[in-house]
């Protein structure tokens, strides 16, 4: 646009001279020697154009001449360019194919005509991964770390590949590391989220998940969930530091977090019974217990067994019962207690409003302790365990992601490493019931009056839980470690 109002203003000008040359006519006089002579304007003019001209295409013939071997050369140096850019495609199409030695070739290829080790760092790394050569790929993403336009994707690879040698603390170091350089991409904050729950670094988790809902690289609703589980890891690891106060405020900040989380609730209740805040703890159990029972929140209520009498403890969990009368986890641990307490006829009446068609395995068992120590009927003491063998098992911590099932409650699933996934439910497959994990609550935790006990509360027997019966299969089903003719050794009564 600009050269075309250029010319235009150019021509104008030229045509305004030669209008005024033509109405204006004059001469020219000049003398060379002896030659003397009168030259129009008007030729004058025209010469002057003319001799304009030609030095202006001699000077752009001298120029084009003068620029030949740049240009051959620029030539030359595209064409080598366009090879190495199509050597660097078909390697990274290698790699993806895992085809190691065409990828390594063409790394060669694509580093001899380029000339740009960052460009090919890259490539050479994953083509000497293809190989098996983990040292030399090491190699390629150090010297990527000393380029500040590689340094990233150096740091992503010796990421990748400590997660691939199982070494998770130099994981954890790069994806800090990565964060540093990218704070606001997403799969490094998710990276060293996940990196820091595997390491139990909690209060570090807490940190990076409240970083990356703000980022957007979690999602909100799905962080909000995440963080009730975290907020009990911080819990235990104040716990294990011994800052029994910070244990105490993260457990109830979980519960804040999210007032129906069961395992915020046991936490909470336990940890304030260990402080001996009973009055508080009391309050939160019977706030719980309408939507949440548990047989945890029963033992904490009722007080330690060696420190609070039987007919006390029966008192306490008829005050528990009233918040949810008609709930299966109220008839059973008032029935419990009313066994300690041996009183017979009130348990019994509390199992039977249960429902003895098809009652759990648990059941089973206070039945045969209720036979046994009212009547000392071994018959029906021998029918109740074959029935609590063969009854639906008692309710565990189910991850709902993998489906294992853990005796206690622990942030991280045992099996897959899933966060926040364990639920308190019936098993709906096999599974073994392990209690290798960290509890939330402690193995022995101390009751208001000082004593300790053994919290057994939220450990189900250990049972092998079976699959269903296949269809073309009737009649009871036995267990490997518990046959019918063995019940009455393996099931002790209370």
């Amino acid at each position: 646009m600009i050269r075309t109002i250029f010319f235009v203003v150019l021509a104008a000008l030229v045509i305004v001279g030669a209008v005024w040359l033509a109405e204006h006519p004059g001469s020219v006089s000049f003398a060379w020697g002896d030659v003397r002579g009168d030259i129009e304007m008007f030729v004058v003019f025209g010469g002057l154009i003319l001799f304009a001209v030609v030095v202006a295409l001699l000077y752009r013939l001298w120029w084009s001449v003068k620029r030949v071997p740049r240009a051959v050369s620029d030539s030359r140096q595209r064409g080598k360019r366009e090879r190495g850019y199509k050597a660097l495609t078909q390697g990274m199409v290698a790699v993806a194919a895992g085809d190691a030695n065409e990828a390594r070739r063409q790394a060669k290829k694509a580093d001899a005509l380029l000339g740009e080790p960052p460009l090919t760092m890259l490539l050479s790394a994953q083509a000497a991964q293809l190989n098996g050569d983990e040292a030399a790929a090491t190699r390629y993403f150090d010297a990527m770390l000393k380029r500040p336009e590689t340094a990233f994707l150096g740091l992503r690879g010796l990421l990748m590949q400590a997660e691939r040698d199982g070494d998770t603390s130099a994981a954890l170091a790069y994806a800090g590391r990565a964060r540093t350089l990218q704070p606001k991409t997403p799969w490094v904050m998710t990276k060293l989220f996940d990196l820091q729950v595997r390491q139990g670094q909690w209060q570090a988790a807490l940190k990076t998940l409240d970083q990356a809902m703000k980022t957007g690289a979690i999602k909100s609703i799905d962080g909000q969930g995440l963080r009730a589980a975290i907020l009990l890891g911080c819990s235990l690891e104040a716990e294990t530091a011994g800052n029994d106060a910070g244990a105490l405020s993260f457990a109830e900040k979980s519960h804040k977090q999210q007032p129906d989380h069961l395992p915020s609730i046991i936490r909470r209740a336990s940890l304030m019974n260990d402080v001996g805040k009973t009055r508080g703890m009391l309050k939160v159990i019977r706030g719980a217990w309408v939507h949440a029972p548990h047989p945890a929140l029963a033992a904490l209520y009722a007080g330690d067994e060696k420190a609070t009498d039987a007919l006390t403890r029966v008192k306490k969990l008829e005050e528990l019962r009233e918040c949810s009368p008609d709930h299966p986890e109220s008839r059973i641990a008032l029935a419990r207690a009313l066994i300690d307490a041996k009183i017979w006829g009130a348990a019994r009446t509390h199992l039977d409003s249960i429902g003895l068609e098809n009652p759990p395995s648990r059941v089973c068992r206070l039945m045969a302790e209720l036979e046994e120590g009212e009547n000392q009927n071994t018959d029906a003491v021998r029918h109740w365990l074959v029935r609590a063998a063969n009854a639906a098992p008692d309710p565990a911590w189910i991850c709902s992601d993998c489906g294992a099932a853990s005796a206690r409650w622990t942030p991280v699933c045992h099996r897959c490493d899933a966060l926040g996934t364990l639920d308190w439910r019936v098993p709906e497959y096999a599974a073994v019931l392990t209690a290798t994990e960290t509890p939330i609550l402690p193995v022995g935790h101390k009751i208001s009056g000082g004593a300790a006990r053994k919290d057994d509360s939220m450990l189900p027997p250990k049972q092998e839980l079976l699959p269903p019966d296949p269809p073309d299969r009737v009649g009871p089903r036995p267990t490997e470690k518990n046959p019918p003719e063995n019940v009455a050794e393996n099931h002790k009564p209370r």
